[in-house]
């Protein structure tokens, strides 16, 4: 199985597959650098970290599951904007999702668009969200921000596509339990056939 044309300056070996489940790569993603970083900021900050000392890649693919109001279940999204979601120290005076006494933007934008596929702002977070509101972005995960911090911080191209698995709504747990099995198929189907 050969990639699309969708990065032809880099080499397959030259690319790091980065999801937080096994669940989310099936049985498509063996063949290739895989790493897969466990669930939240924390485990992923750790794994890309010591993935990227051992692999030195020359572009980063993030590819998982996710929740959003916005697309329907079983849309695959490119996201290039990224949110901490559960930062908040508004009782400190700042600004919700902004990180005290660091140059970071709120919004953190770092990643390659991928053309025929919508762009979105991905709210990361430590917790399994169900309601977003009005906030500043459209598609919810568990890891996406760290993993784009990382890959700006080490000069390294980040790809990052989502999965919607869910509405990110009262259903979110039991509709995430059966489509994140159907994510791996959706990526094969952008990354590895002609477009």
């Amino acid at each position: 199985m050969m990639l699309t044309p969708l990065f032809p300056q880099v080499s397959p070996e030259d690319i790091l597959f980065v999801f937080a489940l096994e669940a989310e790569a099936g049985q498509v993603f063996g063949h290739l650098n895989t790493v897969f970083t466990g669930i939240g900021k924390v485990n992923a900050a750790i794994t890309l970290t010591r993935a990227i000392t051992r692999h030195r890649p020359r572009l980063i693919v993030n590819l998982g599951s996710a929740g959003s109001k916005r697309h329907g279940k079983g849309t695959v999204v490119c996201c290039n904007r990224f949110v901490q979601r559960d930062m908040d120290v508004t009782p400190l005076g700042f600004a919700r999702y902004e990180t005290p006494f660091s140059d970071m933007p709120v919004v953190l934008e770092h990643g390659t668009a991928i053309s025929g596929l919508p762009l979105e702002a991905c709210g990361t977070g430590d917790n399994f969200e169900v309601s977003h509101g009005d906030a500043p972005y459209d598609v919810v995960d568990m890891e996406a921000y760290v993993l784009a911090l990382i890959a700006r911080s080490e000069n390294i191209p980040f790809v990052c596509l989502k999965y919607i698995s869910d509405d990110a709504g009262s259903e979110a747990a039991s509709d995430w339990a059966v489509q994140v099995h159907l994510a791996a198929e959706a990526f094969k189907r952008v990354l590895f056939q002609p477009r």
